[in-house]
């Protein structure tokens, strides 16, 4: 499991610096054309459209889901910043929020080494936010330079209200030097231009029953990836958490529920899987005709030993106590 989730990361650093390169935006393009890992989609009510990024930092815009304009690049950084002039993006988010809209990325400094762990470089990374006053941006930095700690990898910052009325990040704490990787949280600025105190743990990888790998000598063990966290509350109010790690070599989705009914927990984790396997890193959204929606992507390994990702969308019951996924819905 370890050797493939770095041949992973591998692959996809190459994906990311492909994705970045500045490309003539396309005008209908099908949803199942789109190359993208971990997408996120915002249904504006505002301009009546919907906005998708994800990893490589680029925006695609439709009216109906099934057709796509894009990319564009519309992440602006200060290139004198720890990120560097060209930072690497993944698993970016857009959230409205008080009128403005919030972009949520990781960013990487590829020329930047924090830490050595087990023979693994690992490179400064974190999950920061940036701004704008339309959902297609530009987006461009706030007041602080940094939300996380500098020498500590973390990745894939969603957004978060919890009952206390604060906002929130939450982001997965890296694998590769957490060995057994975390889900934290941390109290973000009433304008989300910064963070407020430290990161604090939700749960460990370990704690799911579901996610498993084998260690060197065979021995079957729990996995110890935390990947694209997203938050939701059922229809009885119930908070709960999509995320995705692996079962062996699949990439895989469950899900968490808060028994506090915040941020606090305690997690307590199901059983199974929610989605099919190779599907991940998922969001929910409610689309402009008032359907509720899973965005995630597919997971496949190339013969060339490229990950090929698509978009993909599922149909989602939160009516009752529980998340369920239905049928693949096409638009």
């Amino acid at each position: 499991m370890k050797n493939i989730t770095l041949l992973g990361l591998l692959l996809l650093t190459v994906t990311v610096s492909a994705q970045r390169r500045e490309r003539k935006p396309r005008t209908n393009v099908p949803v199942d054309s789109i190359v993208m890992s971990d997408p996120f989609i915002l249904a504006d009510k505002k301009t009546n459209m919907y906005y998708m990024t994800g990893t490589g930092g680029q925006l695609w815009k439709s009216k109906d889901l099934k057709l796509w304009d894009g990319p564009y690049n519309v992440a602006q950084t200060d290139s004198t910043s720890w990120m560097g002039p060209k930072p690497m993006i993944w698993a970016a988010e857009i959230h409205q929020y008080k009128n403005k809209y919030y972009y949520f990325a990781t960013f990487t400094n590829r020329d930047v080494k924090i830490d050595t762990v087990n023979g693994n470089v690992i490179e400064r990374r974190a999950s920061h936010v940036l701004v704008s006053d339309k959902p297609d941006g530009p987006y461009v930095p706030m007041k602080d330079k940094t939300y996380l700690l500098a020498d500590k990898p973390t990745l894939d910052g969603t957004f978060w209200i919890d009952k206390d009325g604060k906002p929130y990040m939450v982001y997965c704490y890296e694998w590769l030097q957490a060995i057994d990787g975390t889900m934290e949280k941390i109290e973000l600025k009433p304008d989300l231009s910064g963070s407020v105190g430290e990161g604090k743990l939700m749960f460990k990888a370990s704690d799911s029953p579901w996610s498993r790998e084998k260690d060197p000598n065979g021995k079957d063990i729990p996995n110890r990836v935390t990947d694209g966290p997203y938050l939701f509350k059922t229809g009885t109010g119930r908070l709960g958490m999509i995320w995705t790690s692996w079962v062996y070599d699949v990439y895989t989705q469950g899900v968490a529920y808060s028994k506090s009914g915040t941020l606090n927990g305690p997690w307590v984790q199901e059983k199974e899987p929610i989605t099919p396997p190779n599907f991940g890193h998922g969001m929910l959204f409610i689309t402009l005709n008032g359907k509720l929606l899973m965005c995630l992507h597919s997971h496949k390994e190339e013969a060339n030993g490229h990950y090929h990702r698509v978009p993909h969308f599922f149909e989602v019951d939160l009516k009752g106590d529980k998340l369920v996924v239905g049928k693949a819905f096409v638009p």
